[in-house]
């Protein structure tokens, strides 16, 4: 598994091997990445990133999730990282000074809505009352809000139960809560641990990109550092979407997941960065919107105003 691991390492550099520009020297970057989840963190594993901005020192911080780090991104204690569409709406929201600079894929499958098999719970309308657990300002937490609201409900409607995935798992082993909501590989691994029953995922819902975003002080500074980053995620993520097999290996590895469970998170997901276009801008606006209505969030906030316009330069193709 190590060679596996050290052959993905070798493939995605080497994909993402572009000529890069000339960076100021001295420069630093602290990038946030949440545990064993996602692109940012096989990258870390790598040593990828300090291979494409040699010459530049280049920290790492793990987190939970994606309300957490942003918290880190407010407090200047990093400069870079990626959550769910809904973190950096909450904290927009609530002050801080971030800059949109980059999209993820949406996903569709690789987050849910579930309960025990045996649960008298069928469909979302019948959350009504009932005690639900998810991340606060997380993907998880939209999803919820917009299954809601097909339903004819709102958050009001349940009881919320705010947890990080590794309390609400206890929780859902506990029977102290009826419904689950969380993501990828959570998600996967309750599905092998338990006998869970999905009442919904993002099919028929509005969908939300994942972000890459940076505090609006490191863009003005390091711009040239912020694309650069950007470069390597994107061609990172191409190389892992044409290689799952190895990709799975390098998070097998990575995670102490059974492969199995790797396996159904992959076939579920994306993986890469591209720039915002109006089309993702107004996705994320539709986010800030519902969590305004619903009062979940206190005043309205602007998503086109948060937006850095990151242009790839020639010889870099994002998916």
């Amino acid at each position: 598994m190590r060679n596996e691991m050290k052959q993905w390492m070798a493939a995605a550099v080497a994909a993402g091997a572009v000529a890069l520009p000339l960076l100021a020297q001295g420069a630093d970057i602290t990038i946030g990445f949440q545990k064993g989840s996602g692109l940012l963190s096989m990258i870390k594993a790598q040593g990828a990133m300090e291979k494409a901005l040699a010459g530049h020192r280049v920290k790492w911080i793990e987190f939970p999730a994606g309300p957490q780090m942003l918290e880190a991104l407010n407090a200047g204690s990093i400069d870079f990282g990626s959550t769910g569409a809904p973190p950096p709406v909450f904290a927009q929201a609530g002050g801080v000074d971030l800059l949109y600079v980059g999209a993820e894929p949406a996903p569709v499958a690789s987050e849910a809505i579930f309960v025990p098999r045996d649960s008298p719970l069928h469909s979302v309308a019948a959350l009504k009352g009932k005690r639900v657990a998810f991340q606060k300002g997380s993907g998880s937490h939209f999803l919820l809000a917009s299954a809601l609201d097909k339903a004819g409900l709102k958050m009001a409607d349940i009881v919320p139960v705010y947890l990080s995935p590794s309390d609400a798992r206890a929780a859902f082993v506990s029977g102290s809560i009826d419904a689950w909501v969380v993501w990828d590989p959570y998600f996967a691994a309750a599905q092998k641990a338990y006998q869970v029953r999905v009442l919904a995922d993002y099919t028929g819902l509005p969908l939300a990109n994942g972000y890459y975003l940076a505090s609006r002080r490191f863009v003005q500074q390091s711009p040239q550092l912020v694309s650069t980053v950007l470069e390597q995620v994107a061609a990172a993520g191409k190389w892992a979407n044409a290689h799952p097999q190895q990709t799975g290996a390098s998070l097998t590895q990575l995670t102490g997941l059974p492969a199995d469970i790797v396996t159904t998170w992959l076939a579920r997901s994306r993986f890469g960065a591209t720039p915002l276009t109006p089309a993702i801008v107004a996705s994320q606006q539709h986010v800030a919107d519902v969590f305004y209505q619903q009062k979940l969030i206190p005043k309205p906030v602007d998503i086109a105003s948060r937006v850095w316009a990151w242009q790839p330069r020639s010889g870099v193709r994002p998916d």
